[in-house]
């Protein structure tokens, strides 16, 4: 496709949306879609509880009618409804320093980089928000990310890497579409829908390792009734857990993840038009997404968990990969795509 055919269809694209909807608009859709989501993920969450309870139910007692099981049903899904809870509220009040701790990130001040902070002190003001905490990591990689749970008790960090390849309008561009997630507060979403994601997959896990023993250890409690068929009614109850368990391991999990970068994926372009909306100048941030799709730098101390938080992906692999693939489990849409919507803007 020529470069033209290539702007055209990128403007079409831009252009699917009804002429009467505008972008802050698309904001306060983003915040519903989020807001059902969580809720989405909590029942998830209880729903898991419920199902691990149920299972482990009917191993130990080894039968009955759907309604002998009802109080297992409500305790595990009680259970799991508490642990999203305390989960949610830990994320809420400490996620955000964790994050930049797991992160190898260090707070600085002014005089460490008064560059920087005029930068982000200039967007904040353009964006009409109070000045977040500036980190900086240690890294030769380039990226940056922003995590908090609202505007009040945000920060953003940046790689030295990254730092010191961007020149000032750059540095505008990847500083405010990290803004622009902290004032659409992708922040706070991100950082509870990556507790719920982990709470899940730890439920789950946990749960498939109690089934692998409770099989090695050959039956559930009701196996040695009745005389002779116990220990084969036993070894059926624990095969039938370990099935449930491994199902469960596989596809719980997997849904809450596919959920969660879904909505990722739309927030990076999203917090890309709110970049532009900010500086007035596409081309600040497509000229530092392209220095960054050049960078085949991890970050070292990045991991699955906070993956998605970042402009661009900081595992290995994508790294390799110059983020130029797309499938449903990545964290964010390719680099040149989003390149290509920023200079659609700028014809």
């Amino acid at each position: 496709m020529t470069t033209a055919g290539a702007v055209h269809t990128e403007r079409d694209s831009l252009k699917a949306y009804p002429p009467s909807l505008t972008f802050h608009d698309l904001i306060r859709k983003n915040k519903i879609e989020s807001q059902l989501l969580m809720w989405g993920m909590g029942l998830l969450v209880v729903l898991v509880g419920a199902a691990i309870a149920f299972s482990l139910a009917v191993y130990t007692r080894g039968g009955g009618e759907l309604r002998d099981f009802l109080p297992s049903l409500i305790v595990g899904a009680s259970v799991a409804a508490i642990f999203a809870l305390i989960a949610c509220l830990w994320s809420w009040y400490g996620g955000g320093k964790a994050i930049l701790r797991m992160s190898g990130a260090r707070k600085i001040e002014k005089e460490h980089d008064p560059q920087l902070f005029n930068v982000v002190d200039e967007l904040r003001i353009a964006a009409g928000l109070p000045m977040p905490e500036v980190w900086r990591i240690d890294s030769p990689a380039l990226n940056a990310f922003a995590t908090g749970r609202d505007p009040q008790n945000a920060a953003v960090a940046i790689t030295t890497g990254l730092r010191t390849q961007l020149n000032r309008d750059e540095l505008a561009g990847v500083m405010a579409h990290e803004m622009a997630h902290v004032r659409h507060f992708d922040i706070r979403f991100a950082m509870l829908m990556a507790t719920l994601v982990g709470l899940i997959a730890f439920a789950c896990d946990a749960f498939l390792r109690m089934a692998f023993y409770s099989s090695m250890r050959g039956g559930g409690r009701s196996a040695p009734r009745g005389g002779g068929g116990g220990k084969g009614g036993g070894g059926a109850a624990a095969a039938i857990l370990m099935l449930l368990a491994l199902l469960l391991a596989v596809l719980a999990p997997l849904l809450a993840k596919l959920i969660q970068l879904s909505i990722s994926r739309k927030r990076e372009y999203l917090a890309d038009a709110g970049a532009v909306e900010l500086t007035r100048y596409p081309e600040g941030l497509a000229s530092a997404l392209r220095k960054l799709a050049d960078c085949e730098k991890p970050i070292d101390k990045a991991n699955r968990a906070t993956a998605h938080l970042y402009i661009v992906n900081p595992m290995k692999k994508a790294a390799m990969e110059h983020h130029r693939k797309s499938n449903v489990f990545s964290t964010h849409p390719p680099i040149q795509e989003r390149i290509d919507r920023l200079e659609a803007l700028m014809r």
